[in-house]
């Protein structure tokens, strides 16, 4: 695909150089609605009337405060990947008993299952994002979903469709992806995330038990996730972009799984075709830039998550901007660009800090890539 990146911070197409993740604290009035929802205190119309108006609020923020690209804060979900994942044929939602385990903490319980062919034919988050798009005027609006492996990784395969043919599976998955990026496309969709912590997996020997528990081996689980992948985009239109967060966990403002991108690197800077990556290098949990230097495609937008999420502390303009040069070393500084690690709330519950602190590191990044590609 074609990539346009202007020289300075302006671009024709995303990522721009100051960009973000997605998700977006929950608003006091939000959290209120959806717990009175939950209780059967609010009609689904009032809840979504509410939301609606907070969207429009965090919209009409992220233009003033100098985004390019808007996003509905993930308002409408509780979890970043189970909302949507939960939507696609063949896929339930659980109550699992259990939650994610995180550092020192652990999330709610809840799971998906695998219970039949997994299709995808229709899905809530299509309005979803027709909303967003008609608020979003002359900005880009981005939709994030997760990525197509985050089903293997987070879901229990519960059919005998599949049983240990695990190949149909990856195959049905990707296929199901490919009909719901052409249905978000043609609902106007032409900036679009996949969220993915699946690839952590390669990072550490914790990631290594991981794979073993799985009953998979490295080389093969890495080439499996890059063909579901790869097959997912493949034939996009000309005009959508298609970009991946790589992810080490972020629930309140906590991470599940650390290590450098270099056990997987040239999987993942040289084998995948899509048009960027949002990684972390926030903290010493994400390795050095060495890993960088397996990028190849010179159309491949590398967004630097050097501006963390988890606090509200702002970074030392020069520090980030020294980081930028350094991983210049390793990539054209014109494919490079800089957003947050992560989002600001990946669930519900949100990180540790609050809203004005949350723009407030929107407007740092801001700041600064005015600075670098001025």
């Amino acid at each position: 695909m074609t990539h346009v990146q202007t020289k300075g911070k302006k671009a024709i197409k995303a990522p721009f150089r100051a960009d973000q993740v997605g998700s977006l604290l929950r608003s006091e009035r939000i959290k209120e609605a959806r717990e009175r929802s939950g209780n059967g205190e609010l009609s689904a119309a009032e809840l979504r009337r509410i939301e609606d108006e907070e969207i429009i609020r965090i919209v009409d923020k992220q233009k003033e405060i100098g985004l390019q690209v808007v996003t509905d804060g993930e308002f409408r979900r509780a979890w970043w990947h189970f909302d949507f994942l939960e939507g696609l044929d063949g896929v339930e939602g659980y109550e699992s008993g259990q939650g994610i385990k995180f550092h020192n903490t652990t999330t709610k319980a809840r799971g998906i299952k695998v219970t039949g062919k997994v299709d995808f034919t229709d899905h809530p988050m299509l309005k979803d994002y027709e909303f967003l798009h008609g608020i979003a005027g002359d900005h880009t609006a981005k939709m994030t979903i997760p990525s197509p492996n985050m089903l293997f990784f987070r879901g229990k395969i519960e059919t005998d469709i599949y049983g240990d043919n695990l190949d149909a599976f990856h195959h049905d998955v990707a296929e199901a992806y490919k009909k719901a990026i052409r249905a978000f496309y043609d609902a106007g969709c032409r900036y679009l995330q996949l969220d993915d912590t699946a690839w952590s997996v390669f990072f550490s020997e914790q990631g290594h038990e991981q794979i073993k528990a799985f009953g998979r081996e490295p080389d093969e689980l890495r080439e499996s996730f890059a063909r579901t992948i790869n097959e997912a985009v493949k034939d996009r239109p000309e005009d959508l972009v298609v970009t991946m967060h790589i992810c080490r966990g972020n629930f309140k403002s906590t991470w599940a799984a650390e290590g450098g991108y270099e056990a997987a690197a040239e999987t993942i800077f040289g084998g995948l075709d899509l048009d960027g990556l949002f990684l972390e290098f926030d903290d010493e949990r994400s390795g050095g830039f060495e890993p960088l230097r397996y990028v190849t495609n010179p159309n491949l937008q590398i967004v630097l998550g050097l501006v963390t999420s988890k606090h509200g502390d702002l970074e030392a303009t020069e520090d980030i901007e020294a980081r930028i040069q350094e991983a210049a070393r390793y990539v054209d500084i014109n494919q490079l660009c800089l957003s947050p690690q992560c989002g600001f709330a990946s669930t519900e519950e949100g990180n540790l800090l609050t809203e004005a602190e949350q723009w407030k590191k929107l407007q740092h990044v801001i700041a600064i890539a005015d600075r670098v590609w001025e």
